[in-house]
């Protein structure tokens, strides 16, 4: 199979003469929803061989080998003739597949995952050849099919540069010292309410099959993750994920987290472990604040997402969440109940500062590490500033934040001691790099989380390219944002 960069570079070539394709975000959409078929189609035989009365969900027409693959005989259809069975036949049948509450959800997931799929090519010549190239992927093949897991994370990464799309992505190097850190056990169940494209459930996959060491723990691995994702469009790429990663019966629900009563949530329903990174910067709507006590009904989608992390998780459970600067240093009352709940009926043990370019050029919001466990109140939180590795200024789009880059941060995690910061002259005041605090000195400080942190605001300098792909990122940001508050707009003129 070609290397991982001619794979993607060539079906972005294909596609980039398909006059219906506009940009990358549409790009990665429509590779999507193929992979998947083809994936499926890799799993669905896996499946019949393991269950020989297996039947498939998808009708026979509608069967990746029976309309996308090419024997090179001549037979397959391309063309006009194509483009007229996906649109009219293929998208229709998997949209209107029947399902309810006893259909497996290896079954299921194929409606929820073309419910709001597009196909936006137009060419069916060119549509034949981007079929052509993913249908040569030969996952029964463990080299070629472990190379494919390399390119799926390759076209999530890409997922950053492709608008506002990247809020879906966390940089892997973060989730993937999340969930070290974490430490998951076999038999443990671990949930993200707002998967995206499912980089904390990879994570925790990876670590967990660490401790792997019979049948019966690869079956619990497998039924260990739960995730719930709003959007269409990254939910669709969390199933191929988790597929791709051999979980078989992925537990990933296309819904919305906040949309239940947290006071309604029952033992069954909380977790061992939550990992996940809650959408933040945007606003949620009067019905939604219904959902959560009055104290803690904030309007901010992160507080939100924490107070139903903090309802959800077990007794005894564990916790890892990235949180930007606004919540620790946030004074409206919402914030200030779900930081006082946090302290005195949570263990906040960790607070991680990141520098505020993990996450550049798509965003410019400093973000956290917050770790903490259901065992009781805190006694105290230990603070830890990361600071840029020697010899670089910032994190980019082409020199991202690495797992090397938290290795010293690791070996803090394991020796904890506070670190004083070079004082810049005799008079100035002594600052931390790490320290910890009691819950009563955090509660005297008016809980304020903002310690140890950044003591000058950082100097990105960033290259022409960079500046033009952050300008280019924060105006679609802006636009999008403008567009939701223009349909809200409308809905309520609707209403009067």
């Amino acid at each position: 199979m070609a290397s991982i960069s001619t794979f993607v570079k060539s079906l972005r070539d294909i596609m980039r003469n398909d006059s219906g394709v506009n940009g990358d975000a549409q790009r990665i959409e429509q590779i999507t929803w193929m992979l998947f078929l083809k994936v499926y189609s890799e799993k669905e035989k896996e499946w019949k061989f393991e269950d020989p009365n297996w039947t498939s969900i998808i009708p026979e027409e509608c069967q990746w080998d029976n309309w996308a693959h090419d024997d090179f005989t001549g037979k397959a259809i391309t063309g006009d003739k194509l483009l007229d069975f996906v649109n009219n036949t293929l998208f229709p049948t998997l949209r209107k597949l029947e399902i309810n509450d006893s259909t497996p959800i290896k079954k299921s997931i194929v409606k929820t995952t073309f419910e709001d799929a597009n196909n936006y090519m137009k060419d069916g010549a060119l549509l034949r050849q981007v079929l052509n190239v993913i249908d040569g992927i030969d996952l029964g093949d463990y080299q070629q099919s472990h190379a494919f897991g390399e390119i799926y994370e390759s076209i999530l990464r890409e997922l950053q540069s492709a608008g506002s799309s990247g809020e879906f992505y966390t940089p892997r190097a973060v989730t993937e010292f999340m969930a070290e850190m974490i430490d998951p056990q076999i038999g443990e169940k671990m949930a993200d309410f707002a998967c995206g494209t499912g980089g904390f459930l990879t994570s925790w996959i990876h670590q967990l099959e660490k401790k792997v060491k019979s049948t019966a723990d690869r079956e619990a691995l497998g039924n260990s993750i739960y995730g719930i994702e709003k959007k269409q469009f990254p939910y669709m790429l969390c199933i191929t994920n988790m597929l791709l990663h051999g979980v078989d019966v992925p537990k990933i629900y296309h819904d919305n987290s906040l949309t239940k009563n947290v006071l309604d949530y029952t033992e069954k329903e909380k977790f061992d472990v939550i990992l996940m990174n809650p959408p933040y910067g945007g606003n949620e709507k009067a019905d939604i604040k219904k959902h959560f006590p009055a104290d803690i009904a904030s309007s901010e989608t992160a507080d939100l997402f924490m107070a139903v992390i903090m309802y959800r998780l077990k007794r005894n459970g564990r916790a890892a969440v990235v949180l930007p600067d606004g919540f620790l240093f946030g004074t409206d009352n919402a914030k200030l109940a779900l930081k006082k709940k946090l302290i005195s009926e949570f263990n906040l043990h960790t607070i991680i500062r990141l520098p505020g370019s993990v996450f550049a050029p798509y965003t410019s919001i400093a973000t956290n590490l917050l770790f903490f466990d259901n065992s009781g109140p805190t006694k105290e939180t230990w603070f830890y500033r990361m600071e840029m590795p020697t010899g670089r200024k910032a994190f980019n789009k082409t020199n991202p934040i690495a797992l090397k880059d938290l290795a010293p941060v690791k070996e803090w995690w394991s020796d904890r001691k506070v670190i004083e910061d070079e004082k810049k002259s005799e008079d100035s005041a002594i600052t931390y790099k790490s320290k910890n605090y009691t819950a009563e000195e955090i509660a005297d400080h008016g809980y304020n989380l903002d310690l140890c942190g950044f003591p000058q605001e950082e100097k990105v300098i960033l290259s022409p390219e960079e500046t033009i792909t952050n300008f280019i990122a924060k105006r679609e940001a802006l636009e999008k944002e403008i567009d939701e508050k223009l349909e809200e707009l409308k809905t309520l003129l609707e209403i009067k």
